[in-house]
């Protein structure tokens, strides 16, 4: 894509790429995250973007995936709303088809802008292309408290859809508090910010509000600073539900394998932790019931054939 579009400012040699997806703190990411996601202009770029998506998943074995779409950054390039949607429609069927990966998408308010969340919402319940299963929130979580979008949420949720909230990745625990009581979140985007907080992680554990964790993309946004540093042990020892993520992996240069691996080797997981990471992550999918099943045999048989009951 940034050969396609060499004025978007980034960079197409390897190295420099590299260079360019260092990041500084969490601000500075946001920065290049937007610079990439409007390198995406036309209905063509979207199914490029899916199809590449699709391949790197299916070589991770993932099967099912649930993609945070900022819809916003198309409709911003000029992307007419029901091109941008039937390009995800194109996008999801050649995944299907040509790499065996079924994609559900989550349309994500990106920041503090009124207008972009009801943009976003509008989006989301208007267009609704096959496989929307949820509103998420993202962006910069001390300049748009997240209870700054209840009306959004209602909408969403009257209509069906899920709530998925960015909370807890870069502050405290309150903004995981408010994006369960004001946007009834159903799963929590990275919520590490929530491990300093005993009654919300009682919260989470009893109400079975996954945290989806991502611990390269903490370390990269320095968000934590260091591996040993990462809350995932304390979480999972308190009983909290936690599905291993993988963010932005090409910008991280992660994926959902090197995730496993990286938590397994951290904190001294053995297989029958990750088969519970894994299924955890099933069970908090916004899946038909059939994929579900299928999903679960497929780890179950996984773990058996490394001594997990």
């Amino acid at each position: 894509l940034a050969r396609r579009h060499p004025d978007g400012g980034v960079p197409t040699d390897p190295d420099e790429l590299i260079r360019f997806y260092a990041f500084r703190d969490f601000p500075h990411f946001l920065d290049v995250y937007r610079l990439v996601a409007l390198l995406v202009r036309t209905p063509d770029d979207i199914v490029a973007l899916i199809a590449g998506l699709a391949r790197d998943a299916a070589a991770s074995n993932v099967r099912y995936a649930e993609v945070t779409v900022t819809a916003l950054a198309h409709l911003y390039v000029g992307m007419p709303a029901d091109e941008t949607a039937a390009a995800l429609t194109t996008g999801r069927e050649l995944a299907a088809r040509e790499f065996g990966v079924t994609l559900n998408w989550i349309f994500d308010i990106p920041g503090p802008t009124a207008g972009w969340a009801e943009q976003t919402t509008d989006f989301a319940l208007n267009q609704r292309p096959a496989g929307t299963v949820a509103l998420g929130l993202a962006g910069p979580e001390a300049e748009a408290p997240r209870s700054l979008f209840r009306e959004h949420f209602e909408r969403a949720r009257a209509a069906g859809l899920h709530s998925v909230v960015h909370a807890g990745e870069t502050t405290g625990p309150d903004e995981v508090w408010a994006a369960i009581r004001d946007l009834g979140a159903e799963r929590i985007g990275h919520g590490i910010g929530a491990v300093s907080d005993p009654k919300l992680l009682d919260h989470l554990r009893d109400n079975d509000i996954p945290l989806e964790v991502c611990p390269t993309s903490n370390l990269c946004t320095r968000a934590v600073p260091d591996i040993d540093a990462h809350p995932l042990p304390v979480l999972l020892r308190h009983g909290v539900p936690v599905t291993l993520s993988t963010d932005d992996p090409g910008m991280f240069g992660t994926n959902l394998n090197r995730e496993y691996e990286l938590v397994a080797e951290a904190f001294g997981l053995g297989a029958t932790d990750l088969v519970d990471l894994a299924r955890t992550g099933i069970r908090a999918a916004y899946c038909d019931e059939t994929t579900r099943m299928e999903l679960l045999t497929s780890v179950d048989e996984v773990g058996r054939r490394h001594g997990v009951n």
